[in-house]
């Protein structure tokens, strides 16, 4: 008798409805990818001072605290596919934006109009996910997803970076557009062929203040409950703090104390991001085997090493030696991504999965408000290295809490 062994396909998940989604986001994120990393020199060549960069970043801030959980539950109540699409269309306003802008002030106008776009696609894109998952390999899931969609991270500013060195900002703020403009019309089809949310179902939040209000009872328990979902906040917060004082001037801390050119930072970006999709799969498996806390403490323990490299490096040392820093934060990226997203979505029910996506995709709360501000003071009146110094402790120290309170109950 003849036994048929059937290979299983890993990437059997993969359905022409998802696949076509990771297009549009890959389109999508691809511009962006190509000038987030240069932001701050964008905002330096516009005549923006450190301290009004710092300023930015903090002003920057501001929409999407107002409207991250708002996002979430949009999504939560008109489906994950309608939000990403209404998104977009605030994400094309922000590009035609940032395209005419001629000051730093005009590019914040574009960041705020924007935050519209990241509140909606950034948790209904972690929501769908969830959705299109199991739960016992949902961080392999994510693993893959965030592979292909961080080719934006590894292709992106390298291409950035070398259209501005061959041209200038605004030829790769143009086409960084039209890419954008592509994976809108694209998701605007997604969204009128998706079908409607089930309005009879008792998880069903109708797009009403009531429904607002019962969703954010619900989310608010779960975050003051003293469980997972409250330490996931507090750790996730106080790293963003310090997250905030030291990234957002990577770029000029590159040019101005590490002496390199635009084109070697785009590169130098590029690492990163290719050594973040490589272990996107890898990091899924560990946390789906090990558990998520695993694959986070081992990645805040390389993100303490990649960015307390910045504050002990001497200035305009070799590229390489930066490169080493960037792979290993890369690497780390790709450890907590998938293990931080698939946490989150089994620590929260189903119907309020946007929301609480939207609250914990960009980590953003009223006390971190100020920190690229404080971050731009202390670069000027301590040293440029000291913000990283910072960032590189925080990390260390947030391998305690994750150790010991980052536990699901058992099931069963």
């Amino acid at each position: 008798m003849e036994t048929t062994h059937k290979k299983v396909n890993p990437f059997s998940f993969l359905t022409p409805l998802l696949i076509v989604f990771m297009v549009a986001m890959i389109l999508a994120n691809l511009g962006g990818g190509m000038y987030g990393s240069l932001e701050s020199l964008y905002l330096e060549n516009l005549g923006a001072t450190v301290t009004q960069i710092g300023l930015f970043y903090t002003l920057a801030q501001i929409m999407p605290l107002l409207l991250q959980i708002l996002g979430g539950w949009i999504s939560d109540s008109l489906g994950r596919l309608r939000a990403i699409a209404i998104g977009s269309v605030f994400g094309t306003v922000a590009q035609i934006i940032l395209v005419l802008s001629q000051s730093w002030g005009v590019v914040l106008l574009s960041s705020m109009v924007g935050a519209g776009a990241r509140s909606l696609v950034g948790p209904s894109f972690d929501a769908f996910i969830a959705e299109n998952s199991e739960e016992h390999n949902r961080a392999r899931v994510y693993g893959v997803t965030q592979t292909l969609f961080g080719l934006v991270s590894v292709i992106g500013p390298p291409i950035g970076g070398w259209l501005v060195h061959a041209y200038n900002f605004k030829t790769m703020l143009v086409i960084a557009a039209i890419l954008y403009f592509i994976a809108t019309i694209i998701r605007l089809v997604m969204a009128r062929r998706a079908p409607k949310p089930d309005v009879n179902s008792p998880h069903h939040t109708p797009l009403t203040w009531v429904g607002l209000k019962t969703n954010l009872v619900g989310m608010f328990g779960l975050l003051f409950a003293g469980g997972v979902v409250t330490w996931i906040l507090i750790t996730d917060g106080v790293r963003d703090i310090s997250f905030a004082m030291s990234f957002n001037f990577m770029s000029l801390f590159m040019e101005q104390i590490g002496k390199l050119n635009i084109q070697t930072i785009g590169i130098l970006n590029g690492i990163f991001g290719l050594f973040s999709m490589a272990f996107m799969i890898p990091g899924g498996w560990l946390s789906d085997k090990a558990g998520e806390r695993v694959g986070i403490i081992i990645g805040f323990f390389l993100h303490f090493i990649a960015i307390g490299m910045m504050a002990v490096v001497p200035p305009a040392s070799p590229a390489w030696l930066y490169g080493i820093g960037w792979a290993l934060g890369g690497v780390g990226v790709g450890l907590v991504a998938p293990a931080y997203q698939s946490l989150i979505s089994k620590s929260v029910p189903q119907h309020l999965r946007g929301m609480a996506f939207g609250l914990f995709s960009t980590s953003l709360g009223l006390i971190s408000l100020p920190a690229p501000y404080i971050g731009g003071l202390l670069w000027k009146g301590v040293s440029p290295q000291f913000p990283f110094a910072i960032t590189a402790v925080v990390s260390l120290i947030s391998i305690i809490p994750v150790f010991f309170k980052f536990k699901l109950p058992k099931s069963g």
